[in-house]
């Protein structure tokens, strides 16, 4: 009886596997040959699952999206745990920022992809078709919920200047400029100001 395969599975085999390798050589310098010698597989076999190079890295990007967000939530739950109260809107707004400081190997790597992606993007004229700022101007409404709900004043403009803060800090730790530990201890600093009691 012949193997039944998981479609799914073998998806997330190869994109796991393009995350790792454009972790470790660079975005620019993945190519469908690589990420099937990454994975183990035949080149032939990725490009059944990807018919091009932007499919692939398309699909990546939209897994790591969906694990920011789970790594979100697992934040949220850890920081309220114990806690019969839902999580106030700072704990919430806190879990996301801190999730954009790459702080273990995954959320390097979720950021390295995702910087190198954007910088792709504006040149690239197959990626630069594709809706990229769909998930930050989502994520930038998401805290500007988050902010209206504890009465913040101008959360829009809070969101913005929230999401740029967290970003650059993002990449200073990437760039070796300060630790994670740094990086975090400086969005506390602001959040702390942000959300002082009037």
């Amino acid at each position: 009886m012949p193997k039944l395969v998981d479609h799914e599975e073998r998806r997330a085999l190869i994109i796991d596997a393009l995350l790792r390798d454009a972790a470790r050589t660079g975005l620019h310098a993945v190519t469908m040959r690589s990420v099937a010698q990454e994975a183990g597989i035949s080149v032939r076999l990725v490009q059944y699952y990807f018919d091009t190079k932007e499919q692939l890295l398309l699909a990546a990007l939209t897994r790591l999206g969906v694990r920011m967000g789970e790594r979100v939530r697992d934040r949220v739950r850890a920081a309220t745990a114990g806690s019969a109260a839902p999580p106030s809107p700072r704990e919430i707004v806190e879990a996301v920022l801190v999730e954009a400081v790459p702080t273990d190997e995954e959320s390097r790597t979720f950021h390295l992809v995702y910087t190198a992606y954007a910088v792709l993007s504006v040149t690239d004229p197959a990626l630069a078709g594709q809706s990229f700022l769909a998930a930050p101007d989502e994520m930038e409404a998401f805290l500007v919920d988050r902010l209206t709900a504890a009465t913040v004043t101008d959360p829009h403009l809070e969101a913005v200047a929230l999401l740029a803060l967290s970003a650059g800090l993002g990449l200073s730790v990437l760039l070796g400029q300060r630790t994670p530990e740094a990086a975090t201890a400086v969005l506390h600093h602001h959040l702390g100001r942000l959300f002082r009691a009037p």
